[in-house]
């Protein structure tokens, strides 16, 4: 596996550099197939100097997702443990996911001896119903013309409201692979998502409401 470290503010010892490529055999050891480790570490300085931290960001990349972690303390060495234990963390999760997902796999399964449908909530019609349908029995909706017809078909799903940051949110959309998060903003409260931009970066759209919805927007 490939490392390079960049320092932003900050010069990169020997030393440093030695507790990376040691730091990153247990990655190695936990993700085989990553093919590159990016560690960044930044220093900040505030108030004139009198409070300084490092901030270290690793980013493992390979065949999958890319997983993130980041962790910020005094001193770098100690925030690269930090890291290396968040992104350790991650990997773990990836992993017994996919362990997961390919012992209990997803999706619809067709018996062809009963043509019963398992793993999804939707059962096909029965004989009886649909000689019903053809011989006029029980009416199709459209067909008096008091229902408009559109092809465009709108699928819902709902979930359980995270409250999460905005660093935590990122790590949790390259975690699952996706180009955008939904979750809500520990620091503001608001329904959150944050999405994939070009390269690197990454945006962040929240909503907040400055009055409740009318009578006829909530019925």
């Amino acid at each position: 596996m490939e490392t390079n470290i960049v320092g932003v503010g900050v010069s990169i010892s020997d030393r440093f550099r030695t507790v990376v490529e040691e730091k990153s055999v247990r990655i190695e050891n936990l993700a085989p197939r990553a093919q590159r480790l990016d560690v960044k570490v930044t220093h900040r300085a505030y108030h004139n100097g009198s409070r300084e931290e490092e901030t270290v960001e690793l980013t493992l990349t390979g065949k999958g997702p890319v997983v993130r972690a980041e962790a910020t303390d005094g001193d770098k060495f100690v925030a690269l443990d930090l890291a290396v234990d968040k992104l350790a963390e991650q990997v773990r999760r990836a992993k017994e996911k996919r362990v997961d997902a390919r012992n209990h796999p997803r999706g619809a399964k067709l018996d062809k001896e009963s043509g019963a449908l398992s793993g999804i909530d939707v059962q096909p019609a029965s004989a009886d119903v649909l000689r019903a349908v053809a011989t006029g029995e029980i009416p199709v909706i459209g067909e008096d013309g008091d229902e408009d017809y559109t092809p465009v078909v709108i699928r819902t799903k709902n979930f359980d409201a995270e409250w999460m940051t905005v660093e935590e949110a990122v790590d949790r959309m390259e975690l699952v692979g996706h180009d955008f998060f939904l979750f809500i903003d520990a620091r503001s409260d608001h329904p959150s998502v944050v999405y994939r931009r070009k390269g690197w970066d990454y945006g962040v759209i929240s909503l907040t409401a400055s009055a409740p919805p009318s009578a006829e927007l909530a019925s």
